[in-house]
């Protein structure tokens, strides 16, 4: 049994470690190498993919069984949230029930590297049978998936990685990657946006962003720091202070925004050695600051801020009348940075 001091020895570096970094080094060199076999024979198959998808008045339905199941439902996945309505189907569970999913406007993609995965097969009278269209993903031209297919895409991935030759690796890697081709090609023909993407990603940091405006997440009423133009430099410091926001707006006689005051305005004022208690704080402001409307986008407040180089920001009416106000921090806060 290993002691404790055994458990946390440091691992010291010999010449197999040498062995380990060559060799993986050779394995993702063969990956690279399966690649640029998939780049360099990718043909009109590829196009007529796109095409019939992009057209496709149903779903786009992706199966394959094992290690090209688990790349079939990543592919699904990307499908869906880049603008084509996708769905992954177990070939094992559609057997058993699961083709009722599957109708004669969907399309359907079945990746099978051998092309003759029995669940995969087992499917095929059905989709033929409903008349949806087949397009197969293979590395096998002449495989029964390939010839029951309406288009075929190849592989072209020769060899595995795995020294066995058995562990799917450059032919799941080229599955990935001409999944991602197929998605990022749709996505660019549909004129897909990121406002859409945020859609269906509202729980991300885009998402956000592209969701959450202004009036989402500024401070309001008596949480904004504001002065009159009528006071001292002492009393905008103290608003400042009280409200932490690292600035405080400068208000006329009508509540309309004048200038504002910063913590940058606070060290220039410093270097003139000015008194706090007798300057005005209009000989000291900057007049006509940086302003957003409460409407605007959370990413155009980003967007405001990072341009000008300014840490927080007034938000107005459209009388100039200050009705919120945030900074970066209610930025990170809200998750939107």
């Amino acid at each position: 049994m290993q002691t404790d001091a055994a458990i946390r020895a440091p691992v010291q570096e010999t010449d197999s470690f040498q062995d380990y970094l060559a060799d993986g080094r050779f394995f993702v060199q063969a990956e690279l190498t399966a690649l640029n076999a998939l780049l360099s024979n990718l043909d009109n198959s590829f196009s007529q993919v796109c095409h019939i998808l992009l057209h496709c008045k149903g779903r786009i339905i992706v199966t394959g069984m094992g290690k090209s199941g688990h790349i079939a439902n990543k592919i699904a996945a990307t499908l869906a949230s880049t603008g084509s309505p996708a769905l992954f189907v177990h070939p094992g569970e559609a057997c058993h029930g699961d083709l009722g999913m599957i109708t004669a406007h969907d399309i359907v993609i079945a990746i099978s590297n051998s092309g003759h995965t029995n669940e995969i097969l087992t499917m095929l009278p059905v989709i033929k049978r409903l008349g949806a269209t087949l397009i197969a993903i293979t590395n096998k031209p002449k495989s029964a998936l390939s010839v029951a297919a309406d288009i075929t895409v190849l592989l072209h991935a020769e060899e595995e990685a795995c020294p066995l030759g058995l562990a799917p690796t450059c032919s799941t890697t080229n599955t990935l990657v001409l999944g991602d081709a197929i998605a990022m090609t749709l996505l660019k023909h549909k004129g897909f946006t990121k406002e859409e993407f945020a859609l269906s990603h509202p729980g991300g940091s885009l998402g956000r962003q592209l969701l959450l405006r202004v009036k989402d997440l500024m401070r309001q009423g008596k949480d904004i720091p504001h002065v009159k133009h009528t006071a001292k430099l002492s009393e905008a410091l103290l608003e400042m202070s009280s409200k932490g926001l690292g600035m405080t707006a400068v208000v006329n006689d009508e509540e309309a925004l004048i200038g504002v005051f910063t913590d940058g305005d606070l060290r220039r004022t410093l270097d003139r050695n000015l008194n706090v208690h007798t300057t005005l704080i209009t000989e000291v402001m900057t007049k006509m600051p940086k302003t957003i409307s409460a409407n605007q986008l959370a990413a155009q407040a980003i967007h405001l801020m990072e341009t000008n180089k300014i840490t927080a920001l007034l938000v107005t009416d459209d009388t100039q009348r200050i009705i919120g106000a945030f900074n970066i921090h209610d930025l990170l806060k809200a998750g939107v940075m």
